[in-house]
């Protein structure tokens, strides 16, 4: 007896929109039997995850600064999904855009001017776009897989960092501590409402870039053509699309908007270089994005539960007493549910007997 996929004939469209709902609840149902088994309540444990980081507006403030870069990396992650480019190093490209938009206030901390800002975020974009360049080179050049040259190199952006914050940006007057100075004034990403919490603009960021690249979705050329080479490159082909043009627009926006949300988080959320700038957003975004359906509109939603996975995750640590394990535990089952609905939307499963099984059962009838 074996398993076997088959493509249906045409998929529902109703369980097609009710997918990511049906696997959230699905992770819910996991989470509990989980938590049971830690010896937790798992009523407590989904209110502390779910219900508790929305009762303040601090925490709200909180949710935005989590969503921010989770939105930002994942509506570009959309694009290359669509265009069936497989990025998964993104969290490579967030670190090395951190990086570079980091020089500035690293290296020349007395340069103090409005301008600073502007120019570390762009020095961001261009630092993740030229990280992400590399794969899609070795895609168009080598034909290599691109899945495996993008997740390498999140390896070397993670050890390149923590070189750098423990040798030459090491600050001289940080006790010998593994971390950059504290960047000036001028080039802190200033936050949205100071009086009720810490969110800065990367929030605002993440939403004009959604709001952006829905629009070229489904209202333009390129859009056309990111659908049109996605779903089937020879038909892309026939109708004059380059593929190799295509696979260097989508990785350059993807890896310029993980850049962005890089040096967003550390020029405002913490405000200097240090070994780890990121639980993990690069690989959490992918999550977001099939969350989201690959729909820019549907990322900012998604972005916001996943963001508040991680408050909950912290507040469960704290008031119940769970390791930080689970968090990510929680997040990979709602992927794996995710995608285990889409495949299922998609084809049908079928049990069918193996020939030897049939020989057996035929001996047994002579």
């Amino acid at each position: 007896m074996r398993i076997e996929l088959v493509k249906r004939p045409e998929r529902s469209a109703l369980f097609a929109a009710l997918s990511p709902f049906i696997a959230l609840a699905l992770t819910l149902v996991a989470g509990a039997i989980m938590f049971s088994f830690l010896g937790k309540s798992p009523v407590e444990a989904l209110y502390y995850y779910f219900i508790d980081p929305l009762r303040e507006v601090w925490s709200l403030h909180e949710l935005a600064v989590k969503a921010a870069p989770l939105i930002l990396i994942a509506v570009g992650l959309s694009i290359c999904y669509l265009s069936n480019n497989w990025n998964i190093g993104a969290e490579g490209q967030f670190i090395i855009g951190a990086l570079t938009g980091s020089i500035l206030p690293v290296m020349f901390p007395t340069f103090q001017s409005w301008i600073v800002l502007p120019l570390m975020l762009l020095m961001g974009i261009a630092g993740g776009a030229a990280y992400a360049a590399i794969p899609a080179f070795l895609k168009v050049r080598f034909n290599t897989n691109e899945i495996l040259t993008s997740l390498m190199l999140v390896y070397v952006a993670q050890l390149f960092l923590d070189w750098m914050v423990r040798g030459p940006w090491r600050n001289p007057e940080g006790l010998n501590f593994p971390e950059t100075r504290n960047f000036n004034p001028s080039a802190v990403l200033p936050e949205i409402w100071s009086a009720s919490g810490r969110a800065n603009w990367g929030f605002v960021f993440a939403i004009v870039a959604a709001l952006a690249l829905w629009f070229v979705l489904s209202r333009t050329l390129r859009g056309f053509e990111i659908m049109v080479l996605g779903q089937s490159p020879r038909a892309g082909r026939f109708a004059g699309f380059s593929s190799s043009r295509m696979v260097f627009f989508a990785f350059l926006l993807s890896g310029g908007l993980a850049g962005l949300a890089g040096i967003s988080e550390v020029a405002g959320a913490i405000g200097q270089l240090r070994p780890t700038i990121s639980p993990g957003y690069g690989f959490a975004a992918i999550i977001v994005a099939f969350l989201g359906r690959l729909n820019p509109l549907g990322i900012i939603a998604a972005g916001l539960v996943l963001a508040l996975s991680y408050l909950g995750g912290e507040a469960a640590q704290i008031s119940i007493g769970v390791s930080d394990k689970v968090v990510r535990a929680f997040q990979g089952m709602l992927l794996f549910f995710v995608l285990a609905c889409d495949t299922l939307i998609l084809y049908r499963v079928r049990f069918v007997r193996t020939s030897a099984t049939k020989a057996g059962e035929a001996a047994q009838n002579a």
